[in-house]
């Protein structure tokens, strides 16, 4: 399994020779200027929910390299306004296999709405099961009880969780998070791209030793093997 960072939230990975992104948003994050979006394949997009830092560039992408869209019920009509038939729709609760693991979806504590303003259903994240890896992909999420559920049941190899606060979990609330889902390795995700979610990364990451848990922070573009 690689995962490659793409900035904010955008993850790209690679399992079975499939290339699973999540939440695109590259163009209108400054952060990350440095990568051709032209150069991102994409064999299915886990959309989590609407907001536009999580879906600025799908339409685009979707169109561009053909994804099959794995997203809720909604953000599905949406999409097809917008000429995207390719498209997966699931609901929390639900797994669904694909030809490179099983996807289900889980409980994000957010809200969730199109750029356009259009309602985007539920936010949401997404348990993947792979050969030999289970990821968790929170999505933009504040801490809650039902992650213990997923510790209790699934026990992720890794955890993809938001530390940039303001408008998700802050590092220290994500330690504990990951404590909930019994995940000892955890990548952040939804900081510094703009001013509500700057972070100190020495704080961030002395907050996850405390808890002995790994916190992995991904330069834009750099890709790491699990």
């Amino acid at each position: 399994m690689k995962i490659t960072y793409y900035g904010h939230s955008c993850f790209s990975l690679l399992v079975s020779g499939k290339n699973i992104l999540f939440d695109p948003f590259i163009r209108g994050n400054e952060l990350a200027r440095d990568i051709d979006i032209n150069n991102i394949e994409a064999d299915y997009i886990l959309v989590s929910h609407g907001h536009d830092d999580h879906t600025a560039d799908l339409v685009y992408l979707a169109s561009r390299t053909n994804a099959k869209i794995v997203c809720n019920w909604e953000i599905m009509l949406w999409l097809h306004t917008q000429g995207i038939k390719n498209v997966h729709p699931m609901n929390v609760g639900g797994k669904v296999a694909f030809d490179f693991g099983i996807v289900k979806m889980t409980i994000a504590s957010h809200s969730s709405s199109m750029a356009d303003g259009t309602y985007a259903g539920i936010a949401a994240g997404f348990l993947v099961q792979t050969e030999n890896k289970l990821l968790y992909y929170s999505g933009d999420t504040g801490l809650n009880q039902d992650m213990k559920l997923i510790g209790e049941m699934y026990k992720p190899d890794i955890a993809l969780l938001p530390i940039g606060d303001n408008f998700t979990m802050d590092a220290g609330d994500a330690a504990i998070a990951a404590g909930f889902v019994n995940c000892k390795h955890v990548i952040g995700l939804h900081y510094d791209s703009f001013g509500y979610i700057q972070i100190n990364k020495k704080e961030a990451e002395k907050k996850f030793e405390n808890a002995g848990i790994k916190l992995t922070l991904l330069n834009i573009g750099e890709e790491i093997a699990i």
